[in-house]
């Protein structure tokens, strides 16, 4: 087991918050559980997804596939809002947010991107409200984006805004802290983080 790999007990918090397999009959030559340890790998180190260890299965036909499907059909967005909801309801998240941005050079291949994205053989995946620049814009650092996240004080993301990287960050202030939403579990509405108080 690699250093970030998931540990049991994270395993069976995340096991019944996936999707079942539909189809019956063999077992998969990679375990889904290696899988999602291969992409947790990607997505904390950024490497280029072919230089995945050979231990987390073939990069190209398992892991970025595995990876691609789960944004597409949402299920990563449903996992963090369970998750969310989990640690919640255990008084794990401090309702103190910070609200922080960054704005980050596009990679060089965003240059020849498709100016409409609906004429992709596949749409993007796990993009809820897309927006209609895809987040992409020119500043002084060239081809840009632009996160604003908003984090509790125990370091666990709460909501994330994507804007061009031309966008100032005062303006999305506000539109992160509407998107901050922990579903309660059992009755009763979301939890909406308590409102913030003058900046003075």
């Amino acid at each position: 087991m690699g250093r970030g790999d998931l540990t049991d007990e994270q395993r069976a918090a995340l096991e019944p918050l996936l999707p079942k397999g539909a189809k019956a009959g063999r077992p998969p030559v990679w375990p889904r559980r290696q899988l999602i340890d291969g992409i947790r790998f990607r997505v904390r180190t950024g490497v280029p997804w072919r230089d995945i260890p050979a231990e987390y299965g073939p990069w190209s036909c398992r892991a970025y596939d595995l990876f691609g499907r789960r944004q597409r059909n949402v299920t990563r967005q449903r996992i963090l809002t369970r998750l969310q909801s989990l640690a919640h309801a255990k008084g794990a998240i401090v309702w103190d947010l910070n609200v922080d941005s960054m704005v980050r050079r596009a990679h060089q291949h965003t240059a020849s991107a498709r100016s409409h994205g609906d004429l992709q053989k596949e749409p993007p995946g796990g993009v809820h409200e897309e927006p209609g620049d895809h987040g992409l814009g020119r500043s002084r650092g060239g081809f840009t984006t632009n996160p604003h996240l908003a984090v509790e004080q125990g370091q666990k993301p709460m909501a994330i805004v994507v804007t061009a990287g031309q966008r100032g960050d005062s303006p999305q202030f506000e539109p992160v802290l509407k998107k901050v939403r922990v579903p309660r579990i059992g009755p009763g509405p979301a939890t909406p983080p308590p409102q913030p108080g003058p900046l003075c």
